[in-house]
């Protein structure tokens, strides 16, 4: 591709790009693709002669787009919001035009300078105490392995590395029954086992009991465990409850136990004061972990984590072969050091862009408006004898059933599942599921960048009519 047929094909893009932001609300919001369909259409063998962009396009349009769920659709309910915004958008298009490999320092100096202050910004913006450091990380799930992965370290006085698990007393690792799976993945992987997971019950507002993580605590001492890394939630993914950190983090300070908090969606509500009550214990975190690409309209892949330890951190995953040895190296952040992958993209660019486009108010304004329409959803619920809330609404997920007189038990988790999926069918609005008690559970979650309450009226709407249809 020369550079006139790519400054040709790079506006025809953008056009089509900002048509599509435009229209998004057009398409299904749930692909209505069938298992194979898109594959199916697709060549057997790659071809032997160059094919034009404007080929592509084309078949964007016809094979790929009816097999995409838009996640950007004010319509997409479901999961967690995977956000993104113009400002991210177009700081992507640079951060792939540069194509820097931002392992070192030196190998791009600006990136690593620029991450280390965005991450300085976002410290200050959502309340974190001043002695942390933070570093981009691509997800949760690497963030929350790098935490326990520093905190086995640390336990095993950094042996662990060097001559495996061979401790002669299981470690062992906590998290509340609502933890994320991403908890018990990274403790597999760590070497610590599936089977030394701990899961602590729950409380009625579905937060960890923290009675329940002392006396587990204790009991695995005294039988010759471990404990190494507590993981609490702010937010869990189901309910997006907050476990109490104070007394959660009392235990673990008596313990000498690395505390990580998960706050992979919620913690962008830290940048509203009236949401900083969820940090209070902050003193005794360990590492922290939150996701722009969440609710901060910056498109994946962004998670910012932080930590009081950067040098566990760093002497967990330092790795020096003499191809990465540089001169400047003590004098800065190479954040190669700072987690697992050695390749890194230039991550912090796109925060940058967010940040200064909507400014610190722009994203407060935003984010109060998703709690309000969630805040309001309950309310349009809580109104009709038919419909049940099932779950504390603390930020932007609400939590709900369909309850009609003459169904009870397995009924009715049989019939909010057919509405979940008659719902999710029609490509007019896309929600996911829970289970809360023995209870299927219909999630909504008001997070979408540019949702409205009149979407959110009009969900309710669909669903209503939807749910009493299926009588």
């Amino acid at each position: 591709m020369t550079p006139d047929e790519f400054r040709k094909n790079a506006h025809e893009l953008v056009e089509w790009m900002a048509s599509y932001m435009e229209n998004v609300e057009s398409y299904p919001v749930k692909s209505q693709a069938r298992p194979g369909e898109i594959f199916a259409k697709l060549p057997d063998a790659p071809p032997l002669k160059r094919e034009s962009f404007s080929s592509l396009i084309k078949d964007l349009e016809e094979i790929i787009m009816p097999g995409i769920t838009h996640w950007q659709s004010p319509d997409f309910y479901a999961y967690f919001p995977a956000n993104t915004s113009p400002p991210s958008i177009l700081a992507e298009m640079i951060i792939a035009t540069l194509g820097a490999q931002c392992m070192n320092w030196e190998t791009s100096p600006a990136a690593a300078e620029l991450e280390e202050k965005m991450m300085n910004w976002l410290r200050s913006m959502t309340g974190l105490p001043d002695t942390f450091e933070g570093v981009i990380q691509d997800s949760a799930s690497t963030a929350t392995l790098a935490a326990i992965v520093t905190a086995r370290e640390k336990t095993t006085a950094f042996t662990a590395n060097n001559e495996g698990l061979n401790t002669g007393r299981p470690l062992r690792v906590y998290c509340s029954s609502q933890g994320h799976s991403s908890i018990e993945k990274g403790v597999r992987i760590s070497g610590i086992g599936r089977k030394n997971l701990v899961r602590i019950p729950v409380k009625d507002d579905f937060s960890m009991d923290p009675e329940a993580l002392k006396k587990a605590v204790e009991e695995d001492r005294a039988k010759g465990f471990l404990p190494c890394c507590v993981i609490a939630t702010l937010g869990t993914t189901g309910t997006t409850a907050v476990d109490l950190l104070r007394p959660i983090g009392e235990i673990c300070s008596k313990n000498h136990i690395w505390l990580h908090i998960d706050a992979a969606m919620a913690g962008t509500a830290l940048i509203l004061p009236e949401f900083r009550w969820m940090l209070d214990g902050s003193e005794y975190i360990d590492s922290f972990l939150f996701n722009p690409h969440k609710w901060m309209f910056t498109n994946f892949d962004c998670t910012a984590f932080f930590t009081r330890d950067a040098d566990s951190l760093i002497r967990t995953f330092e790795i020096l072969p003499e191809y990465l040895k540089t001169r400047t190296r003590g004098q800065v952040n190479d954040y190669r050091d700072w987690g697992i992958p050695l390749g890194r993209r230039f991550r912090a660019l796109k925060l940058w862009s967010v940040i200064r486009s909507y400014g610190v108010e722009g994203l407060q304004e935003k984010i109060r408006q998703h709690i309000s329409f969630a805040m309001r959803l309950k309310e349009m619920i809580s109104e009709e004898d038919d419909f049940e809330i099932l779950a504390p609404v603390v930020i932007n997920v609400v939590c709900f059933r369909f309850i009609p007189a003459g169904y009870d038990g397995q009924q009715l988790n049989e019939l909010n599942e057919k509405l979940n999926h008659r719902l999710n069918d029609s490509g007019k609005i896309y929600l996911s599921h829970t289970v809360l008690n023995g209870k299927y559970t219909l999630r909504m979650v008001t997070g979408q960048t540019n949702v409205t309450l009149s979407h959110v009226e009009k969900a309710w709407a669909l669903i209503k009519e939807n749910a009493r249809s299926l009588l």
